[in-house]
């Protein structure tokens, strides 16, 4: 990583990365490039800009990320954000083989390190983005849970609203049945 990458926390989806952009653009920065968790800048901001950044980025629920450890929980958070969404994603590789094979470290210690700063298992983590996205493929009505469970990799319909039930309390369908209820 150069000296003029800016590591952020919280940016989870495409719309962030758009807000960084224009957030830094505002600041006078040159954008080489903008990706989830991170800003490539043209320049090392001095300390004086690092505050003007850190400022702007918290006023949209970003938070500026200089601790090693914290970037590489957060590079995990982005990788697992990724795996959960990626359409064309190869669901055969093992879960840690790929977080390792992207953060080049062994997954031993990668978990390790999420759980003391996380609190939760990286696992717990990733089964939750499912579940989330889960609600917003179940929301946006466009897939049949026997799509929502083959494009996100369960053995079944059955394993997917087991998982689902155990983490909100609901079966998908009672989650789709709430939602437009509370939404109509």
């Amino acid at each position: 990583m150069s000296e003029n990458t800016l590591h952020i926390k919280n940016m989870v989806c495409d719309r962030c990365i758009r807000v960084v952009k224009e957030d830094l653009s505002k600041l006078g920065l040159k954008i080489y490039s903008v990706e989830l968790g991170k800003a490539e800048v043209d320049r090392q901001p001095d300390e004086e800009m690092l505050q003007k950044i850190k400022v702007t980025l918290e006023k949209e629920g970003f938070e500026l990320m200089s601790d090693k450890k914290t970037r590489i929980v957060s590079a995990i958070k982005t990788e697992i954000i990724k795996l959960t969404r990626d359409e064309s994603n190869d669901q055969k590789l093992k879960f840690s083989e790929y977080i390792s094979s992207k953060l080049n470290h062994d997954y031993s210690y990668i978990s390790n390190l999420f759980s003391e700063l996380e609190g939760t298992t990286i696992e717990k983590f990733a089964i939750n983005q499912k579940i989330e996205y889960i609600k917003e493929l179940i929301i946006y009505d466009e897939l049949s849970l026997n799509e929502i469970s083959y494009k996100l990799g369960y053995s079944s319909v059955q394993y997917l609203s087991s998982q689902f039930k155990k983490v909100t309390g609901l079966t998908p369908t009672d989650f789709k049945r709430l939602y437009n209820r509370r939404h109509k």
